[in-house]
């Protein structure tokens, strides 16, 4: 596949792949709402609201695969959230099947399950239980990826993304944690893969603490090399004290379970 389109470039993950897949297709698309950094060699940069259907249809053009990043990354209205996230992720999937796009991966959360309780071990036909809104969101984009595939025979991965940052946060985060170099090599094997259907497959790194089990999507030949247990023995996660009835710590979304429900 050579022509490839980024949505959300100009955010977190979006700056991250941005750079580690730089130079490995003929043309990487870079798309975002907000503004981003000049084009460089093998690239183009496209403002775009994925809200706006016709625009989105135009951004697909002569694209072989999507990385779809692009949407409201946390919790928020419904509002924002059904522009953004739900019509958004329709929009593209509309464009992908109009401009013969034949293959999507889908940046989902471990919010759309994140209802599940810890102790319970997870694989990709576990119940869709969202934790929030935005859970509710990736549930929708999930489900729309299947019809897309049935239907009209784009393929999706859905990477139920942990928590992707330059290193844990918490100690719910050692559990979740996805480096950003694991999250770039599963983007690769996603798009390099001879044949993916409709795939779900979590976004977590190598850790000792395990809630995902990927052995669903084993096809693609994802290994992750990078691991939590770096940070096992730093003291702000050695020292932190949780209480096991706290929603937070009970579930999977841990603080988005939480939280309240985000109103106007």
């Amino acid at each position: 596949m050579s022509n490839v389109l980024l949505t959300g470039a100009a955010g977190n993950l979006g700056k991250v792949l941005r750079n580690k897949l730089a130079g490995q297709y003929d043309l990487l698309r870079l798309s975002d709402l907000g503004e981003m950094d000049p084009a460089g060699p093998g690239e183009e940069t496209v403002q775009c609201d994925l809200g706006d259907a016709g625009a989105v249809m135009q951004l697909a053009k002569g694209m072989d695969a999507i990385i779809h990043l692009g949407g409201m990354s946390v919790e928020n209205t419904f509002e924002v959230i059904l522009n953004a996230n739900i019509r958004g992720t329709y929009n593209i999937y509309e464009a992908a099947r109009k401009n013969g796009v034949g293959r999507v991966i889908f940046a989902s959360s471990n919010h759309a399950i994140g209802f599940h309780e810890r102790e319970k071990r997870l694989d990709a036909d576990a119940p869709l239980r969202p934790d929030s809104l935005y859970g509710v969101s990736k549930g929708f984009g999930e489900i729309l990826a299947q019809y897309y595939f049935d239907k009209f025979g784009i393929e999706t991965v859905s990477i139920r993304i942990g928590s992707s940052f330059a290193e844990p946060a918490n100690r719910r985060m050692l559990a979740t944690w996805l480096s950003f170099d694991d999250l770039a090599s599963l983007v690769r094997r996603a798009i390099a893969a001879d044949r993916v259907g409709c795939t779900v497959v979590y976004g977590a790194s190598d850790n000792p603490e395990q809630w995902w089990d990927n052995s669903k999507a084993a096809f693609l030949g994802w290994q992750p090399r990078d691991s939590s247990a770096q940070f096992a023995d730093d003291p702000k996660f050695r020292d932190e004290v949780n209480d096991p009835s706290d929603p937070a710590v009970r579930y999977q979304g841990g603080g988005f379970a939480a939280a309240g429900h985000f109103e106007d």
